[in-house]
């Protein structure tokens, strides 16, 4: 805890301070000078050092308000623009506008459909016989998973096993192309070796459980894949880590090493995964549990949905597009003359022309204006729902890769406002730049203006001076006059 002491000092006069004294002096000479001139000299200096700097103050005043403007339209415009693509891009990344599988059972075979992938003239019959699985082995139980039980090399080789018909237990192994990974155990506890195993990253990880009676239990478990069994055997025959060894006939296992089996098609295929991407062009599947039958794939179209987004698309756009528009207005904008805004109305303005799905059959629509989407004289945007709908129905593939996500489509419509939006936030070019040249303008408008005070007080505080020097004047010579007038009444008085 830190404690404060109160000092006392005498305080450095600041500019403010005095010329508040110098003022107060001032004031104080006219006063005991009593009438003086009559002049109100406070005012008089004050009005007079206005006026000398009130067009300085004034071209900075509206230039200082010009850049806030600016700086504050350039902020929405950035922010606008970024909201309006990172909308765009959740809406497309969201699956929502790609033509999907569906399967019969979702419960033993799900199917989604991958990124960019065509799949509407889906029909496929799946049966699933197996499901892939993992080697898995558990040691004896010890009493204290932080005690030492001993340090020493483990020899971890993956291959091919046969079990028995529990799977409890390897009655044989062949050991894969790859090279068998050593393990250094340094702490030789219980959770010293399942961190010495992870650490290897071998494609075995371990874990330590406690079962009920508090003793502590290494848990291994291995990758799906007829080829994914594993042996663990310590190198030193002699050591106490041979009771975690796990080959043939030795360890207790708790689950066998094999391939999913199913039937596609009529096709029997195994994978050593239950999710798959290389059996049905377009979809990835995931194996759920054996099925009784055959499972069937189909495809749904997402026509309500890509009609939706073009609707929610041009609201969202024209709302940009005012935006963009009102603060590039020649006349009225706060960035009528900014180079970047400028550029961003622009692109905007092409969306509609631009090929958004190259490659796609002869006839079939490119761009948004060939959805439907028209300019009108102010540029907003609206759609003819019948044009968009006879387009949807006719292509819909090349109207699903215009809304494709910007990795299946490097040139579709999520892509290319992506773009704008990168541009336009450039900190190069773009608003950005436009930011940091306001802020700097501003900034040397304060710098300015800090100097023109400067000047102003000085003005100030010598015109002050000024007319207390001629007050003092004044007062002299109205003391001679009522000397000299009240003489000469005596004078008079006399004769």
């Amino acid at each position: 805890m830190t404690t404060t002491t109160a000092t006392t000092s005498t305080p450095t006069p600041t500019p403010a301070s005095t010329a508040s004294v110098t003022k107060s002096a001032a004031q104080s000479v006219l006063t005991s000078l009593s009438t003086g001139s009559g002049v109100d000299t406070d005012s008089l200096v004050t009005n007079l050092v206005q006026a000398q700097f009130a067009a300085k103050n004034a071209a900075i005043a509206a230039k200082t308000a010009a850049l806030t403007a600016q700086i504050s339209t350039t902020s929405t415009l950035k922010s606008t623009i970024a909201q309006f693509s990172t909308a765009l891009g959740t809406l497309t990344g969201g699956g929502t506008l790609q033509t999907q599988p569906v399967s019969s059972n979702a419960s033993v075979l799900g199917a989604s459909a991958i990124p960019g992938a065509k799949v509407g003239q889906l029909s496929s019959s799946i049966t699933v016989s197996a499901l892939a699985s993992a080697q898995g082995a558990r040691s004896a139980a010890v009493a204290d998973r932080t005690a030492t039980i001993a340090t020493g090399k483990l020899t971890l080789t993956l291959g091919t096993a046969t079990y028995n018909g529990a799977g409890t237990a390897m009655t044989g192994f062949t050991a894969g192309s790859g090279t068998p990974v050593s393990i250094d155990v340094t702490d030789g506890s219980l959770d010293g070796i399942a961190s010495a195993i992870n650490a290897a990253k071998s494609g075995v990880t371990a874990s330590v459980i406690t079962d009920a009676d508090g003793k502590a239990v290494l848990s291994l478990k291995g990758t799906t894949g007829a080829a994914q069994a594993f042996t663990l055997k310590a190198d030193d025959a002699g050591s106490a880590l041979n009771q975690f060894n796990v080959g043939v006939n030795t360890g207790t296992l708790t689950g066998a090493a094999a391939n999913a089996q199913l039937t596609v098609d009529g096709v029997s295929v195994q994978r050593s995964s239950n999710t798959i991407s290389d059996l049905v062009s377009g979809v990835k599947l995931q194996l759920n549990a054996v099925s009784a039958g055959p499972v069937s794939l189909s495809s749904t179209r997402p026509t309500a949905a890509l009609a939706q987004a073009v609707s929610d698309f041009v609201d969202t756009y024209n709302q940009v597009y005012a935006g963009a528009k009102s603060a590039t207005d020649p006349i009225t904008g706060d960035l009528k003359s900014d180079t970047a805004a400028k550029t961003l109305l622009r692109s905007l303005q092409s969306l509609t022309t631009k090929t958004l799905a190259p490659g796609s059959s002869a006839g079939a629509p490119t761009t948004l204006a060939q959805l439907g989407i028209a300019t009108g004289r102010d540029g907003t945007l609206s759609v003819n729902t019948d044009t968009l709908n006879k387009a949807i129905a006719a292509y819909p593939d090349e109207v699903e890769a215009m809304f494709a996500t910007t990795s299946s489509n490097a040139l579709g419509l999520q892509s290319s406002l992506s773009g704008i939006s990168l541009a336009a936030s450039s900190s190069v070019y773009g608003l950005g730049a436009s930011t940091t040249r306001y802020t700097k303008a501003q900034s040397d408008l304060t710098i300015e203006q800090d100097k023109i005070t400067t000047l102003s007080d000085a003005m100030k505080t010598r015109m002050t001076q000024q007319f207390s020097s001629m007050n003092s004047k004044v007062t002299a010579y109205k003391s001679t006059q009522t000397f000299l007038e009240n003489q000469i009444k005596a004078w008079n008085k006399d004769s």
